[in-house]
């Protein structure tokens, strides 16, 4: 259930920026997951597709970018790099 949580506090921030944005809606999604995040690419996308359904990001394309640097300071994070939106 930890990517669970994961994917409700970043489909937050998405849904956040939209709004503020005032987005018809969300056409990418752009995430880097640190080399000790404990989720492949993979199994991130499937989780995402979940959490954005009925959302603003529903039918956003997904660009995944897996790091490997075991020592970055955020290893352990899944960043949101950036957002693109239909105004």
């Amino acid at each position: 259930m930890h990517e669970q949580s994961l994917m409700v506090d970043l489909m937050r921030k998405i849904n956040a920026v939209g709004e503020e944005q005032q987005a018809k809606k969300i056409t990418c999604v752009k995430v880097r997951l640190g080399a000790l995040s404990h989720i492949s690419a993979d199994h991130f996308r499937e989780h995402f597709a979940q959490a954005a359904i009925g959302s603003c990001a529903e039918k956003a394309e997904l660009d995944v970018v897996v790091l490997t640097d075991l020592n970055d300071p955020r290893a352990q994070d899944i960043m949101l790099d950036s957002i693109e939106l239909e105004e």
